[in-house]
């Protein structure tokens, strides 16, 4: 003996849209939450560390490029990058810059992302002339020393 039990049709044609538009929604709510990055745009961290003292003078800040902010001269250093379209590697060096030749070295590091696509950069200077020479405003930050009248 076979026992068949029958749905009724008319209920569950008009149910199913309704249960296929959730599972839709259900499943392409985790693809949208997973692409949205935690710092959208082109933003870069970037961290200046002189080796010359035992304490080791470090300068950070995190350099937005929309708007430009970050440090005081976030909207050249952000032009800069988007000339070479976010290679610190390719920045063009100052031609006309002279440097005194004192070894005190500086390594500038830089980590980030530029259109999308992830930055990471390290290089060790003779001196910060040299580093500002090659890299322009891009690690032009003021040192920790530096502070503003009656601050």
């Amino acid at each position: 003996m076979k026992h068949f039990y029958a749905f009724p049709a008319a209920p569950l044609r008009r149910a199913l849209p309704a249960a296929a538009a959730l599972l839709l929604a259900a499943s392409a709510a985790p693809a949208r939450a997973a692409s949205q990055d935690p710092l959208p745009g082109n933003w870069l961290q970037l961290t200046v560390t002189g080796d010359t003292s035992p304490s080791r003078d470090t300068r950070a800040t995190l350099l937005r490029c929309a708007p430009p902010q970050g440090h005081r001269r976030a909207a050249e250093a952000c032009a800069q990058l988007a000339a070479v379209n976010g290679d610190l590697r390719a920045l063009p060096a100052a031609g006309d810059t002279v440097c005194a030749l004192v070894y005190a070295p500086v390594t500038a590091r830089a980590s980030g992302q530029w259109n999308g696509r992830p930055v990471e950069y390290t290089e060790t200077f003779g001196n910060a002339c040299e580093m500002t020479a090659r890299t322009g405003a891009v690690f032009a930050m003021d040192a920790p020393d530096t502070a503003a009248p009656g601050a």
